[in-house]
Order: C-alpha cells, then sequence, then structure tokens
C-alpha cells in the first residue's frame, strides 16, 4: 500500500460515519486524517492549521453550525479548497444550496466505500 501524502478533514457530528470515512481513506493510503463534530470546531481546526489540508468532506445536517454555513466561512478563506458535502437527504434543495454556497461536489448517504474512493480519487491522484 501506498502513503498518499495529503491532508483531509472530516467534519461530520456521527462519530460512527466519521470512523467509516477515517477507515476508507487509510485503505486509499491517506494517512492524515483530521476530524470534527461540528462546523465550530471544523473552523477553530483549520485556522489553527492555516488551512492546510487537500480535502474536505463536510456533513449538511449538524447541531451548531450548519453544514452550509460552515462550508461559506470556508469559502471566504480557502476558495478554492474541495469540499465534499455528504447528506442523507436526497432531496434536490439541499444539494443545490450546497453547490450555490461553493461546494464542490456531493455524496448521498449511506455512503459506500466505493463512493467515497471514486469521489476522492482524483485528489488523491494529484497529490500523488
Amino acid at each position: 500500500r501506498r502513503t498518499v501524502y495529503m491532508k483531509v478533514l472530516l467534519i461530520d457530528d456521527s462519530l460512527v460515519f466519521r470512523k467509516a470515512q477515517a477507515k476508507a481513506m487509510k485503505s486509499l493510503g491517506i494517512e492524515t486524517i483530521y476530524e470534527a463534530e461540528n462546523g465550530k470546531i471544523a473552523i477553530a481546526s483549520l485556522e489553527k492549521i492555516n488551512y492546510e489540508v487537500d480535502l474536505i468532506l463536510l456533513d449538511i445536517n449538524m447541531p451548531v453550525m450548519s453544514g452550509i454555513e460552515t462550508l461559506q466561512i470556508i469559502r471566504q478563506r480557502a476558495p478554492d479548497l474541495p469540499v465534499i458535502m455528504c447528506t442523507s437527504e436526497a432531496g434536490k434543495e439541499k444539494i443545490m444550496q450546497a453547490i450555490k454556497a461553493g461546494a464542490t461536489t456531493y455524496l448521498l448517504k449511506p455512503i459506500r466505500k466505493i463512493d467515497i474512493l471514486e469521489k476522492i480519487n482524483k485528489y488523491v491522484s494529484q497529490k500523488t
């Protein structure tokens, strides 16, 4: 297994979901994975590391600060940072709201490992 030198931030209020995503990423060879349980913690973490991540997976529905609010702050400070929105709501309006707010793309929950790998593969290939 090769090591992929990229940093990923997982932002989701579900610990189970974060652990599943982290496991899938580690199977790709990604070693540096940060986690945050809500947008407020995520923004604080991003500030601390100077937005030095290569990819963010962000849940739309979270307590404290929604994924859309979190994305808007990220876009103000890091306009080109790839952000994949994750949602269990297949409704077009949430997805459109995320895209309008600046999401790079989205994934519908429950996310299978193959879905994560397909979406992030292009970012991985840019980093190896």
